[in-house]
This record gives C-alpha cells, structure tokens and sequence, in this order.
C-alpha cells in the first residue's frame, strides 16, 4: 500500500464536489513520482444519483481504482493534543500507519490533535482551524495541505499562520475541514470543553 495515494471526493446525489483541486493535487503527486501518467477524473467518476458518497480513488502511477462508500459523518467534539515531530504525511497516502499509531493516543476523545516541533499541525482526518475573533486562522505547516483548506486559502477565507498550543485558550472557535465536512465549527466560545 506504501506506494497508493488516495483521493476522496464528496458525491451528493450524483453531484462531484470541488474536482478540479483533486485533480490538481493527484497530478501533483504523479509528478512528484516522476510519473507521465495521469487520469481524468471527471471522467472516471460515475457516483450514485441518490445519496451523500465518499467517492475514494486508489491510484498510483500504474493503476487507478474507484469505490463509493456512503457517508457517515464521525462525529468529532473533542481533542486531544499529540506530539510527534517525526511524523509525516505531505501527500495523502494509503499508507496511514503513523495517523493510526497517532489516533491510537485519542484516549477517551474523538480524534487528536497533532503537534509537531511545537507547532499545531491536523487531525487525523481533517485540517484546522481557530477564529480569534477577526479572522480564521489554519496553521502554516500542516501534514497534509488537504483540498479544502487550500480552496478556502485561495478564496480568502482563512490565513495561514504559525499556531502553537499555548495559543488554543485565545481563539473564540474552532473548525475542522476535508472534502466531506467542508468547514465544520465544532467549538464556539470554550475550547476548554474540546482539548481534553
């Protein structure tokens, strides 16, 4: 698996979320194997036409592979900080050992929050974000640049900037994002209440 990378892309009744960011990064990530090949993905997907789907492409430079899981939403409310400064997931592999060994940690929270060289990085399935009032801040240096965030990056939504633990208790909110959940604020006013 440590040579398979995957995309998920959001189908809701037959509709195709923000494809163009997948198909950016996918190509990315071929062109960073060294890789010529390539592959359309307006044209490999067919989701259902009824229902909310997680679209999961399977690729790597010989092979490319569809499934559509429908969605159920984990529901994530708290977090628990992690440390890890050896960690690393810059493209989104299939090979996920060191999230999972990261997860593991989560104790009796929904996910973690991973702080590498003293820096607030991701969860395990979504980027952040924290509102300190003005703005939506997501961190600059997160494992994985994930489709949403680069697309709210783009848009002006949220700015990136260094976010350290200590900084948590000044924001007002707080948001996960990946192509499923979009931007989901999952904390207002106590953060108290979700870093556990």
């Amino acid at each position: 698996m440590s040579n398979f990378y995957l995309e998920t892309i959001k189908a809701l009744d037959g509709r195709l979320y923000h494809l163009s960011y997948h198909q950016r990064r996918m190509e990315g990530v071929l062109i960073s194997l060294g890789s010529k090949a390539t592959y359309d993905l307006a044209s490999l997907l067919q989701p259902p036409k009824e229902g909310l789907y997680r679209c999961r492409v399977l690729y790597s430079v010989s092979s490319c592979e569809v499934e559509y899981i429908p969605y159920i939403k984990r529901v994530v409310k708290r977090l628990r900080l992690v440390r890890d400064d050896s960690v690393e997931y810059t493209q989104k592999s299939a090979n996920r050992e060191a999230l999972n060994l990261l997860f593991a940690q989560k104790k009796e929270c929904d996910d973690v929050l991973i702080v590498k060289n003293g820096l607030i990085t991701d969860t395990t399935i979504a980027n952040v974000a924290f509102f300190d009032g003005k703005r939506w801040l997501t961190p600059k240096t997160p494992l994985l640049k994930g489709t949403t965030r680069e697309r709210l990056l783009e848009a002006g939504i949220i700015v990136a900037e260094d976010i350290t633990p200590e900084m948590i208790n000044g924001f007002k909110k707080l948001a996960l994002m990946n192509a499923m959940i979009d931007f989901d604020i999952i904390a207002q006013e106590n953060r108290g209440d979700v870093i556990c």
